[in-house]
């Protein structure tokens, strides 16, 4: 009997895992011939599902052409293309584009744009960043000193600068023990409390999510937090960049998530959906007035070497076409509806269901112990990982994270591709209700 082949790969853990045969749709078979449903979208990242046909033509297409040119030598169509395509379907003041490969690049080059900025304006003062806790913005340094998700940071908090934060909008365990509306979204104010102790003289811009992501478990904000926010900004004279690696490309039922409050940000950072996993690629887009401050002293001092790619561009126009074309934002907001209304007849089912959230196809499920108080699980039980086990064991991939700073608390995502249908929600839910049976049995049990 042949010996199974020594894996040399590592990620996280030892833990063995499936290897994918195929995937297509919202379902992915392993080799063992087993099916699942993502409910996922693997990390939110397949919007448009696996095995869209039109992919690999226009992957075929530009295979004849280029794979690669390098962004300082040649322009390249894709490229162009894209850029125009996205000023076209953004705000109108988003009106230039720099392309990199992934998320935490993504947000990273909007830092380094933020500073460069206000350095060549000869306010080179403006140092620091805020943003809020608990929050997920990239694992790279730089995206790392923005975050606030402990597990991802405690090892490499000696390397990065601290960053002030403020609470994220997170009203099911508001910091402040207040209530929404007669809080008077302290939250969003501690924003102007928290430029005045640093000097906003020193201060270059203000990071969150408009949607939260892996990080709070999609908390949305109270409707009118982002136009707090928005007015300090422009009163301090800092700059508003959104994270909207995960939220962005019809995630939450708008093509971007800045959509739904009407938020005027001046730097918008975009990855995951944009590709939608066929190929790595992200972008950073702003205002002219931004660039040309840049470009007038000898253009921007960054640069990484797969940026604009044409391979990975022409793959992006052909996904936000079809987002757009299909009307996958609409369908999203429809059955995310869906999904939603499902998710709440089964916190009525468990008593382990504290909280269920979330916008369009960004939706999550707090978990907790007693549900009158909010009181989390010991963290040592891992709740989130035991229900994306049993919902793994039912053939269905969800999102485990944990929601108070990453240290304790329990939550999974459930954000399927955008393609999926009234059908393929009710599976989702059967599945899930199966997992929370399978769950609740073993904390009987503990």
């Amino acid at each position: 009997m042949s010996q199974p082949r020594q894996n040399h790969l590592f990620y996280q853990a030892r833990s063995p895992l499936p290897i994918v045969e195929r995937a297509e749709g919202i379902r992915i078979w392993d080799s063992e011939g087993r099916s699942y449903i993502d409910g996922c979208s693997g990390a939110v990242i397949s919007n448009i599902g696996y095995g869209n046909p039109r992919i690999p033509e226009v992957i075929a297409e530009q295979s004849k052409k280029a794979f690669f040119v390098y962004r300082t030598q040649f322009e390249n169509q894709p490229a162009i293309d894209l850029a125009a395509a996205l000023v076209a379907h953004s705000a109108p003041h988003l009106n230039r584009v720099y392309f990199v490969s992934g998320g935490s690049e993504a947000v990273e080059s909007a830092m380094k744009l933020c500073r460069q900025y206000f350095f060549n304006k000869g306010e080179g003062s403006r140092i620091h960043f805020i943003s809020r806790e608990p929050s997920y913005h990239g694992s790279t340094l730089g995206a790392l000193a923005l975050t606030s998700y402990a597990p991802l940071e405690i090892p490499f908090r000696p390397m990065i600068r601290v960053y002030p934060k403020i609470p994220a909008p997170y009203c099911y365990r508001c910091r402040y023990g207040l209530r929404y509306p007669s809080c008077g979204l302290r939250c969003a104010w501690a924003l102007e409390e928290t430029l005045r102790l640093h000097g906003p003289e020193n201060v270059a811009a203000f990071v969150a999510e408009p949607v939260g992501g892996a990080s709070t478990g999609a908390v949305v904000p109270p409707d009118d937090y982002f136009e707090v926010i928005q007015g300090i900004c422009r009163k301090y004279g800092i700059l508003l960049i959104l994270d909207e690696v995960m939220t962005g490309f019809g995630r939450t039922g708008k093509l971007f998530a800045y959509e739904h409050w009407g938020i005027e940000a001046d730097i918008v950072a975009l990855s995951k959906g944009m590709a939608a996993g066929y190929y790595p690629l992200g972008a950073v887009m702003t205002r002219s007035d931004i660039v040309e401050e840049l470009l007038d002293k000898g253009g921007f001092s960054h640069g990484h070497t797969y940026a604009g790619n044409p391979m990975a561009c022409a793959v992006g126009l052909e996904v936000l076409r079809i987002i757009t074309g299909e009307r996958l934002p609409e369908n999203a907001a429809a059955m995310g509806g869906v999904l939603k209304e499902g998710l709440d007849v089964l916190s009525r089912k468990y008593e382990v269901i504290g909280d269920v959230r979330g916008k369009g196809l960004l939706l999550a499920v707090e978990l907790v112990r007693d549900r009158t108080r909010r009181e989390a699980f010991p963290p040592e039980r891992n709740v989130h990982l035991a229900l994306t086990e049993a919902a793994f064991a039912e053939g269905l991939i969800i999102y485990p994270r944990r929601c108070i700073g990453g240290l304790y608390g329990d939550h999974v995502l459930v954000a399927p591709p955008l393609i999926v249908g009234r059908d393929d929600c009710r599976e989702i839910l059967d599945r899930l209700d199966r997992a929370f049976i399978r769950l609740c049995r073993n904390i009987e049990k503990a």
